[in-house]
């Protein structure tokens, strides 16, 4: 009989809240492979297709593991994607914010040429920079703190941009990326990073440094196939 029981008990382990980071690794180390070699075998020719499926999935896991919602929190999940989708489609219809970019069929359902899943991106990239920043620099001040989580988030995008474009999830024109485009991430991305800093600085989450080393991780492996 006590062989039966250590099992729910084993399982309880993996799922209480200072634990839980570990199955969302897993899950997500999962998801990132399988999304690796179905891109790279590939398994079928509109696997692509699947991808906010992946970011909405990755998004809720990391989420999941958030330690202590506040209304600081939610505020932060709405501007980001308030901010970062509004920032998108003024950019795609003028060239003005970002240059000149249209978004290919990857990333699913769009209005005014921008698709939905780009704010959630926004809230995903931001929220991870961020808590990298509060793990890697605890002390600093919180305009220093939301500098570096800009240009974290930056640094992100340029890894992104060229395996974006090898597998249309957006073009620019002429190929090329503008410097444009780096500057205007990092605008939209301080004050979102601003904040985070302020209001968000003692948030510690194991699971959304799992997901930033597995995204990185992951793009690059796909940056390489790509070359």
């Amino acid at each position: 009989m006590s062989e039966i029981t250590t099992i729910p008990s084993v399982f309880s382990n993996y799922v209480q809240p200072q634990e839980r980071w570990k199955l969302v690794t897993l899950v997500l180390l999962i998801l990132h492979a399988v999304g690796i070699a179905g891109v790279l075998i590939p398994l079928h020719e509109d696997f692509l297709l699947l991808t906010p499926f992946n970011l909405l999935t990755s998004l809720a896991l990391v989420l999941w593991n958030h330690p202590n919602w506040t209304k600081h929190t939610a505020i932060f999940i709405i501007l980001s994607f308030l901010l970062g989708y509004g920032a998108e489609v003024f950019g795609v219809q003028t060239g003005l914010l970002f240059g000149d970019y249209v978004y290919g069929p990857v990333l699913g359902w769009k209005w005014m040429e921008t698709p939905f899943m780009i704010g959630v991106n926004w809230i995903m990239v931001g929220y991870l920079c961020g808590i990298t920043v509060n793990y890697l620099f605890p002390k600093a001040h919180f305009l220093i703190r939301a500098v570096l989580g800009a240009a974290f988030m930056v640094a992100f995008d340029v890894l992104i941009e060229p395996v974006a474009m090898a597998y249309d999830f957006w073009q620019w024109e002429g190929d090329v990326v503008p410097l444009q485009n780096y500057m205007g991430w990092f605008g939209v991305s301080l004050p979102l990073q601003v904040y985070f800093a302020a209001y968000q600085a003692e948030i510690k989450n194991k699971a959304a440094i799992s997901l930033f080393t597995v995204q990185i991780i992951f793009f690059a492996t796909l940056l390489v196939a790509s070359l």
